[in-house]
């Protein structure tokens, strides 16, 4: 896992500049990708410390569909996750729970959820909440 990354996973593009300008204003490398697949891609191949991913987005690889193959994959599970989304924090739960495998355990719910538009001094202090140790190592997390 490479501490300094996050992942930042968002179709607009508008939304993966701000949120990577918060990134590196944390004094963390921003990676970005538009979709699921790739997010997924550049996740197996070097793991970030977090990622920041986007709920509603086209395609198969949606931000749900997503955020389970994070959770579901031994390599990729511990990785924190918030989940940004224009989308109700009570109807992403749900879709949550909807994509419970029927026997087994139940998908654990994400590390943070924020709505969008986020604001970057609290999305600041989430990445700090979720990589606490990591602060000490980026200067720019004060």
């Amino acid at each position: 896992m490479d501490s300094s990354k996050i992942l930042v996973v968002d179709d607009e593009a508008d939304m993966r500049i701000f949120v990577s300008t918060v990134v590196e204003t944390c004094g963390f490398k921003p990676v970005c990708a538009e979709d699921g697949t790739k997010a997924l891609q550049l996740a197996r191949s070097e793991p970030p410390a977090l990622v920041i991913l986007d709920v509603m987005m086209p395609g198969i690889d949606d931000g749900i569909q997503t955020y389970r193959q994070f959770r579901t994959d031994e390599k990729l599970s511990a990785i924190p996750i918030i989940m940004l989304s224009a989308v109700a924090q009570k109807t992403f739960f749900h879709s949550i729970r909807m994509l419970t495998p029927r026997k087994g355990r139940p998908l654990a719910e994400p590390d943070a959820y924020m709505e969008k538009p986020p604001e970057a001094n609290d999305l600041i202090l989430l990445i700090n909440k979720l990589l606490p140790n990591l602060n000490a190592a980026h200067p720019g997390n004060r």
